[in-house]
């Protein structure tokens, strides 16, 4: 994840909020449940049979346990600054911990691998520009040459009304998934002010700046994107 303290990252150590993550972000973000079966078919297109994958913002451990359950030969390494999520993680892993070490940190002390492939999902929405280049740049240094990279978050454009709009749909999404109203319209302000939303032609940017090329769209859904690139 990020390299330095941010308060909509600090809200994941509340006991609260991390028993109800995977309701609420299955709730929130459209194929939830099916991201990791995304991710996993595109690392396999790359990886060996017995590839080591880095996972950036592991907590709750969904995305670990999907992508451990469909590839029996892979191993992970799985990075998130708070002990709560971690510790879902562990519990949601179950017999599946064994192939996975899970670290508390930011990217900056992560293992420096090098790994066949990572992933980042649900997490560089948290970061302010600078920072995102600057955790990208970091997961570079531990891929090797070739590794995919692949990334979910918000990413919306930001000319005019277009912002709003989509920020509504999304909520929309929230509430015909079962969130309150109330809930999903309450989100719409904190996401505006506490997420450094980036526009998708902003985010493909940073991903070559890092230096990532042949960045591909896989994934699109109200205001959540999805890439995967590869190093150079």
């Amino acid at each position: 994840m990020m390299t330095t303290e941010n308060s909509s990252l600090n809200s994941f150590s509340d006991s609260k909020q991390v028993s109800n993550y995977a309701e609420n972000a299955a709730r929130m973000v459209p194929g939830m449940r099916d991201l990791p079966k995304m991710a996993g078919a595109l690392l396999k297109e790359c990886v060996t049979a017995d590839a080591r994958i880095i996972v950036l913002g592991a907590g709750g451990g969904q995305e670990l346990r999907g992508l451990a359950e469909s590839y029996t030969g892979w191993s992970f390494d799985g990075i998130d600054p708070s002990a709560e999520m971690l510790q879902l993680a562990r519990t949601t892993l179950g017999h599946f911990a064994s192939r996975v070490q899970l670290h508390q940190g930011y990217i900056d002390t992560a293992p420096m691998g090098p790994f066949d492939g990572a992933t980042c999902m649900l997490t560089l929405h948290f970061l302010p520009k600078a920072e995102r280049l600057a955790t990208l740049q970091q997961l570079h240094k531990r891929l090797k040459t070739g590794a995919p990279l692949v990334v979910v978050h918000h990413s919306i454009p930001n000319q005019g009304t277009e912002r709003e709009k989509w920020l509504k749909r999304s909520a929309g999404f929230a509430i015909a998934s079962g969130m309150e109203a109330s809930l999903a319209s309450r989100n719409i302000p904190a996401l505006e002010e506490r997420l450094p939303i980036l526009t998708p032609d902003e985010d493909v940017e940073l991903l070559k700046k890092a230096g990532f090329d042949r960045v591909e769209l896989f994934y699109c859904a109200f205001t959540f994107k999805g890439w995967v690139a590869y190093k150079k």
